[in-house]
């Protein structure tokens, strides 16, 4: 199956539905779950953002990276940098300053990293993802390998973000800007250069353009929009260290891509929750006799993944979207 075959861009009106239900039983969960769950749920979002972003990258322009978490955690440690230890700062302009923190960090990785290509542009990436690690890892000014706390959250004129189902519904309201901006991006003739570029960067610089350019504006706008991800985490957690830069969250970030369908940011979403999921219902398995199921959790992670890719290569939104057209054409 090729490139463009395995990409669910143009999405059914039944996944449509769907996925619109899916919203508002976001929007009612706070209602009918405890503090603790809604919590959960607003990580799942988060990450779903990050996976948005991710997709943006791999799914789009066909940019595979293993340091897309280098720009989650910049973010993340600019929130804790700002923030005063005796009072919260303001949202209005610590979101702005932590996002270009991770927009600028892309914009200079991006400049030397996208000139590669195939196996070099994933090892470059991952190798400015680990040197970044290890700088916050080894200096203490930085928070060392302990992390540092953020006291506070960032306070809003209209609202109290200290509030869990207040935090909630800003997370899904943010989760929702940024799938209908990247849908419509998607759609523009910027994100139609972006496929291109996938399907064949050779015959899109041969028809005139300039493949570097656009592959560094996406490659600095999938970091800003991970530094938005890494912002949100930074504000729920009250914590940020440095695991968060390197190569693990990297890669699940990657696979919460690949499981929910490359190409469709709904996917990435959707592949966020799956992830997250199926994680904790993995690590709490029963021990079979000595053996700790549980403890081995990575394992049964990756058999899943080997067997979406093998079986669903468009990811769980292409099985979805597989089912409701088989279902709608025994009812014709």
């Amino acid at each position: 199956m090729s490139a463009a075959q395995t990409h669910l861009e143009a999405l059914p009106r039944s996944i449509q539905l769907l996925l619109g239900l899916a919203f508002v039983a976001l929007a009612a969960f706070p209602f009918v779950s405890t503090d603790y769950y809604v919590s959960v749920v607003a990580r799942m979002m988060i990450l779903g953002i990050f996976a948005m972003s991710l997709d943006l990258l791999q799914g789009v322009t066909g940019l595979v990276s293993l340091g897309h978490a280098a720009y989650f955690g910049l973010a993340g440690y600019a929130l804790a940098f700002i923030t005063p230890t005796s009072e919260p700062i303001s949202l209005y302009w610590s979101l702005p300053v932590a996002v270009a923190a991770s927009a600028l960090g892309a914009l200079v990785i991006g400049f030397l990293v996208v000139r590669t290509h195939g196996i070099y542009f994933i090892m470059v990436t991952m190798a400015f993802s680990m040197m970044l690690f290890y700088l916050f890892f080894d200096n203490k000014a930085l928070g060392g390998s302990d992390g540092l706390y953020i006291n506070f959250r960032p306070t809003a004129i209209l609202f109290d973000l200290e509030d869990r189902r207040v935090f909630y519904y800003f997370t899904l309201g943010t989760l929702g800007v940024v799938y209908l901006f990247l849908r419509r991006l998607l759609w523009s003739p910027f994100g139609r250069v972006l496929a291109g570029i996938r399907v064949n960067e050779h015959r899109m610089r041969a028809v005139g353009y300039g493949t570097f350019g656009y592959k560094l504006a996406a490659f600095t706008m999938a970091g800003a929009l991970a530094g938005l991800a890494g912002y949100l985490w930074a504000m729920q957690t009250g914590f940020i260290n440095p695991e968060l830069l390197g190569f693990h969250l990297s890669a699940h970030a990657i696979m919460m891509v690949i499981l929910g369908g490359m190409g469709n940011f709904a996917g990435a979403i959707i592949g966020a929750f799956a992830f997250e999921y199926l994680l904790h219902w993995f690590k709490d398995l029963p021990a079979i006799g000595d053996f700790n199921t549980g403890k081995h959790w990575q394992l049964w992670m990756g058999l899943f993944i080997v067997l979406v890719v093998a079986f669903a290569p468009r990811g769980l939104l292409g099985v979805a979207e597989r089912l409701l057209r088989g279902r709608g054409a025994r009812h014709e």
